[in-house]
């Protein structure tokens, strides 16, 4: 499982990488569509790998707990990793405008950071969500209870960012 989650995370980026190669250095805009719309389909492939793994009996693992994981992740900041990516390689290939530097100080920045706590949070509920499907996949709490074992550090996670997103809405950083 953890051979397939590594190999989902090295599809996204090498389709990435290649659609906007193709997109901008080829001027393919139909390969490079193509190659970009099968993006999402690497995480709808862990997906039912994950669910099928577990349907068939296989031992539910902490394994299991990172796919959903790494699913929650990528269905929630995948558009963004894309839209960064796609800024860049436009600007470097194409002569497009040079990336826009976020804020970086102020209220402005501060409502940067908090967004992108939110965003995290949003990841978190669906990566729970995901959990609770794998469990009932797997025959209930008794059998899934293994892969759970990723939320606590992820919790962890989530409130240490927290309190370093949030701090600067208390302290917001200087000009």
């Amino acid at each position: 499982m953890i051979a397939l989650i590594v190999a989902c995370e090295i599809g996204f980026w090498v389709l990435l990488v290649a659609g906007l190669l193709v997109r901008y250095v080829l001027r393919w805009r139909r390969t490079s569509a193509a190659l970009l719309v099968a993006v999402p389909l690497i995480d709808v492939l862990l997906l039912v790998a994950t669910a099928i793994d577990l349907r068939r009996g296989a031992e539910a693992s902490l394994a299991h707990g990172l796919a959903a994981v790494y699913l929650a992740v990528t269905v929630v900041f995948g558009h963004r990793m894309i839209r960064w990516a796609d800024v860049r390689v436009a600007h470097r290939f194409a002569g497009g405008p040079a990336p826009a530097r976020g804020p970086r100080a102020g209220r402005e920045h501060a409502a940067t950071e908090r967004r992108a706590w939110l965003e995290h949070l949003l990841a978190y509920a669906l990566g729970a969500g995901l959990l609770g499907l794998f469990t009932l996949i797997a025959g209930g709490m008794e059998n899934a209870a293994p892969l759970w074992g990723v939320m606590g550090p992820w919790t962890v996670v989530l409130v240490i960012d927290f309190v370093i997103s949030f701090s600067y809405t208390v302290m917001p950083r200087k000009s």
